[in-house]
């Protein structure tokens, strides 16, 4: 894990994210606190430092976004991989999982596997009440040790979309909130999943097509383009 404060190396686990498959960045404020417009600007800045740790693409879009809440008493999430849900196939799909209120290995932290990423097919397995069905498509990886990702609220976690993970049990009468999103690199094609993508545009995609839509999938980050959002 590293702070949002301190993007270079070395890194809490010796390795840098492209090889361990997740990275860890904090606020340093809680969600109740004022963030100043510089504080978000270096914020802003740092995040990018760290996709770029990850990318071996030229530019970033949105894939999707959602709320995760773990109800009180709710069961574990079992371990998976996020890209072979998603519309396009990419060793360089990442998603920020941002913590609301803080979490922990009592309400339902994350968990992930180091470097699974790296030999990650696009198979997977549902999520379901066999929270270790991953471990019948890929045996080996059952005696990998897994690493909590507890944090407070505001701060996040980045991962790799091939890369296993999942997320405690709530054992507490609290909700466990979060929010994530996907990141999809510019220059991605369409695999013939609709996924989250709206059925019209879906009929006007053939397997190998461009997911450009700026509307649908805004580009947030590139080194050359103009990005849709400042």
């Amino acid at each position: 894990y590293r702070s949002a404060a301190d993007a270079t190396p070395p890194y809490g686990n010796g390795l840098p994210p492209r090889c361990t498959g997740f990275s860890h960045a904090t606020t340093g404020n809680s969600m109740n606190s004022e963030v100043s417009a510089e504080q978000i600007a270096h914020y802003r800045e740092q995040g990018f430092v760290i996709i770029d740790d990850f990318l071996n693409a030229d530019g970033i879009r949105i894939w999707h976004d959602q709320a995760l809440i773990k109800e009180p008493w709710a069961n574990p999430t079992g371990w998976h991989l996020d890209n072979p849900y998603w519309s396009f196939s990419s060793r360089d799909a990442i998603s920020i999982w941002v913590a609301l209120d803080d979490a922990t290995r009592d309400n339902g932290c994350l968990y992930f596997i180091p470097g699974t990423h790296q030999t990650a097919t696009w198979e997977n397995a549902g999520i379901g009440q066999n929270i270790g069905s991953l471990f019948e498509v890929y045996p080996d990886w059952a005696t990998h040790e897994a690493i909590a990702g507890p944090m407070k609220a505001g701060s996040c976690s980045f991962h790799n979309g091939l890369l296993a993970h999942g997320a405690a049990a709530n054992m507490t009468p609290a909700q466990r909130r979060a929010m994530t999103c996907a990141y999809m690199p510019d220059g991605a094609t369409f695999n013939g999943q609709a996924n989250v993508l709206p059925p019209d545009y879906v009929a006007t995609l053939s397997v190998g097509d461009g997911l450009e839509n700026d509307e649908q999938n805004p580009l947030i980050y590139h080194k050359t383009k103009p990005a849709v959002s400042p």
